[in-house]
C-alpha cells in the first residue's frame, strides 16, 4: 500500500530504529519519529483555523489553505479536506487522489447545515462526516453524511436522539459509532438505522479510531463514577475490561495493540507521549508548548500498512 511504499522510502535513508526530528510548523513542537514507528503523524491543526498535511513523502507539513481540515485514508492514497466556506449554498469535501493527483469536490449538505470532522473507513474508501445545525445559538449534532471516494457521491442520514455534540466515526466492519447516553450507539451507514448499545461505558475519547488496530478494544473515557479516566471496552461483550490509570488530556488513537497516543501534563506545560495500557509512560514523542496546546491543537496519525 501507499502508505508502506512511503515509509518504506523513508526507511531506506536511515538505519532501522534510528530517530528522525520532525518539526510542525506554526506550533513550536518536534516530534521524534522511529523507522520502525507503527504510525506516523500525517496531519494537525487548530480546531477549524489552520490544518496542515504531511507531504506524500518526506517529512514536510504543508498549511492548506482554503481547508478547515484534511484527513489521510489509512493507505495512504487520498486525502479528505473539508473547506472553509460554503459554495453556491453547499458545504462540500475534496476528496484527492494523492497519486493520480485528481481532486473531486463533493457536494454534502446545504446551508445552513454543516458537515465535518472526517473520518474514513478502515478499508480507505468511505468517508463519514458528522452534520450539524445551529440550535440556539449553539451547534448541534443531526446526523451523518457517507461520502463515497471511488465514485464521489455522498448520501446524508438524519439521526433522531443522538448527543447534541456526538461525532460519527466507523467501526472495524464497516459500520457508524457514536456518543449516546453515558455510552455509544452503533448505527448502520445506509439508513442510520441502530444497530447496538453500549451503555455506560463512558463517552468517547475523541473523533479518531478509537479502536486498536485488531478491533479487539475500545479506548473510552471511564465513567465519572470511576477513579481512573481511561478504560479498555472490550466491543464484543460491551463490557468494561480494563481501567488504566493515567490522566491524559487527550487522545489520539492507538499506538499498536498495548499502548495508546496521548497528550499529557508535565511540568507546566504538556507532552506527546506513548502510554501503555497500565498508565506509564514508554516514550515521549513531543513536548508541546501550553500556548500551543490550550490553541485547540489536534493530531491525526496514519498506521503504516
Amino acid at each position: 500500500m501507499l502508505v508502506k511504499s512511503v515509509f518504506a522510502v523513508i526507511a531506506l535513508l536511515a538505519p532501522a530504529g534510528v530517530a528522525a526530528n520532525v518539526p510542525l510548523p506554526g506550533t513550536g513542537v518536534t516530534v521524534q519519529e522511529q523507522t520502525n514507528d507503527p504510525v506516523r503523524l500525517s496531519s494537525y491543526g487548530f480546531g477549524t483555523k489552520r490544518t496542515y498535511l504531511r507531504a506524500l513523502t518526506g517529512d514536510t507539513f504543508v498549511r492548506q489553505k482554503g481547508f478547515s481540515e484534511a484527513a489521510l485514508s489509512p493507505d495512504g492514497r487520498r486525502v479528505a479536506a473539508v473547506p472553509d466556506a460554503y459554495r453556491a449554498g453547499w458545504d462540500s469535501v475534496v476528496v484527492t487522489d494523492r497519486v493520480a493527483g485528481k481532486p473531486a469536490r463533493i457536494r454534502t449538505v446545504r446551508k445552513p447545515l454543516t458537515a465535518s470532522y472526517a473520518s474514513w473507513s478502515r478499508d480507505g474508501t468511505k468517508v463519514v462526516l458528522t452534520v450539524e445545525k445551529k440550535v440556539s445559538g449553539k451547534w448541534r449534532t443531526t446526523g451523518f453524511t457517507v461520502v463515497d471516494a471511488l465514485t464521489s457521491t455522498a448520501r446524508t442520514v438524519t439521526v433522531t436522539g443522538t448527543a447534541a455534540r456526538a461525532g460519527f466515526w466507523w467501526t472495524p466492519d464497516g459500520n457508524l459509532i457514536a456518543e449516546y447516553g453515558t455510552g455509544l450507539r452503533v448505527y448502520n451507514p445506509a439508513d442510520g438505522k441502530v444497530v447496538r448499545t453500549f451503555p455506560a461505558i463512558g463517552l468517547p475519547t475523541g473523533p479518531e479510531d478509537a479502536f486498536s488496530p485488531s478491533g479487539r478494544q475500545l479506548a473510552m473515557w471511564c465513567p465519572s463514577s470511576f477513579v481512573e479516566q481511561l478504560c479498555v471496552v472490550d466491543p464484543a461483550s460491551g463490557k468494561i475490561v480494563r481501567r488504566v490509570r493515567a490522566q491524559p488530556e487527550a487522545l489520539f488513537g492507538w499506538w499498536d495493540e498495548s499502548h495508546v497516543i496521548a497528550v499529557t501534563a508535565w511540568q507546566g506545560a504538556y507532552r506527546l507521549v506513548v502510554l501503555d495500557l497500565t498508565g506509564k509512560t514508554k516514550r515521549v514523542l513531543a513536548g508541546v508548548p501550553a500556548k500551543t496546546w490550550r490553541g485547540d491543537l489536534w493530531l491525526h496519525f496514519v498506521r503504516d500498512q
